[in-house]
């Protein structure tokens, strides 16, 4: 009876010890999926709060360049020149789709062919005009005036290439197109269009 003893108490002592050794690596394995469930639930609701504002902040920063390459005309031209590019530009800003809109824009490109402005309205030239017309205006705007921003941010180099990426696939050129829009995603990834949002998420 007594040899019996310690094996009965061995029993005793072990096969408890297993099955709560099982039970708390189950609890463990359902705590842990428990958590990566409410760890991904917090970063969806998380991450358009976390977009918004890097765009936001983004939008700001294209702001910025954009006025900084307005400051660079007032090297360039007067203060009367400032004020006529200023006055032939609204006219089209106004109602751009206009005859008379199109004409002011034609005047400033003429006469004011480095100001910023003058890349805005070759851009909206290229959003006027259609087939050859319009292909080369946008060309222009990409060859010459790549630098320069609408006040909102939107940079004419990279909304120029989104259109004629668009007007080229559209003559049956794509592999034209998709080289512009490479180039967009490439040179241009913080590029925003009127609204505020990321150009390249536009294809």
């Amino acid at each position: 009876m007594l040899k019996l003893i310690p094996v009965l108490l061995l029993l005793t002592i072990t096969a408890p010890v297993w099955s709560e050794e099982s039970e708390s690596t189950e609890q463990l394995k359902a705590r842990i999926a428990e958590l990566e469930q409410r760890l991904n639930a917090i970063e969806e609701a998380v991450a358009p709060v976390l977009n918004k504002i890097k765009l936001e902040k983004i939008v700001a920063e294209q702001q910025q360049l954009a006025r900084n390459r307005m400051q660079q005309d007032r090297e360039i031209y007067t203060i009367e020149q400032l004020r006529e590019i200023e006055s032939l530009y609204q006219v089209a800003n106004r109602n751009w789709r206009t005859e008379q809109a199109q004409q002011s824009l034609e005047a400033l490109v003429e006469k004011y062919k480095k100001a910023n402005r003058t890349g805005c309205a070759i851009l909206y030239l290229g959003q006027l005009t259609s087939g050859e017309e319009q292909k080369k205006h946008l060309q222009q705007a990409i060859d010459d005036f790549s630098d320069c921003f609408y006040g909102n941010g939107v940079q004419v180099g990279a909304y120029a290439r989104l259109l004629l990426a668009a007007h080229l696939e559209q003559a049956g050129d794509s592999e034209a197109a998709e080289k512009l829009r490479a180039e967009l995603e490439k040179m241009y990834p913080d590029a925003i269009d009127h609204q505020g949002n990321f150009l390249n998420d536009a294809f």
